[in-house]
């Protein structure tokens, strides 16, 4: 795991923060993620504000959410659209972003199911529940075709260690 005593930029945690799908060949499915912090402001009758801001420094404990947003640039729909995203090396995922919808997790990029659905073998035989801690990619699958000019966006949380 990526353990770093200077903070990353926005542009090197973005970097790593990019869906394997954007690395496919050029084609009408448009693919882009951000990466945003999670900061804290005093509102002005006291109480304190959770608001997400674009990530131009985090260090380790941020809580940081990558938005991962397509777009269908073609003149048709697409169909069976599938958006896999590794979690960077040094995030630790933790939940879908609220509004998003929860993505199917994999402890290695092959099994996908919902966390509550996983196990995790243990050295030595049995298994435990796997946790947050333990998923190492993301996938949503769109349920109807991408109509030309439609998009979204899906997001997860994590923690930057």
């Amino acid at each position: 795991m990526f353990r770093s005593p200077f903070p990353l930029t926005a542009v090197a945690l973005a970097a790593v923060a990019l869906p394997a799908a954007a690395a496919a060949a050029p084609g009408p499915l448009q693919i882009s993620s951000r990466v945003m912090v999670e900061t804290r402001a005093r509102a002005a009758d006291g109480t304190t504000r959770l608001a997400l801001a674009p990530a131009r420094r985090v260090v380790p404990g941020d809580r940081v959410t990558v938005v991962l947003a397509y777009r269908n640039t073609g003149a048709q729909p697409l169909a069976g659209v599938t958006l896999d995203n590794p979690i960077p090396r040094g995030l630790v995922y933790r939940a879908p972003a609220p509004g998003s919808a929860a993505p199917a997790v994999s402890l290695d990029g092959r099994r996908y199911a919902a966390l509550d659905q996983l196990r995790v073998a243990l050295p030595g035989g049995g298994t435990r529940a796997a946790l947050p801690d333990d998923v190492t990619h993301v996938r949503w699958r769109l349920d109807r075709p991408l109509t030309a000019g439609g998009g979204g966006e899906f997001a997860f949380q994590a923690v930057l260690h």
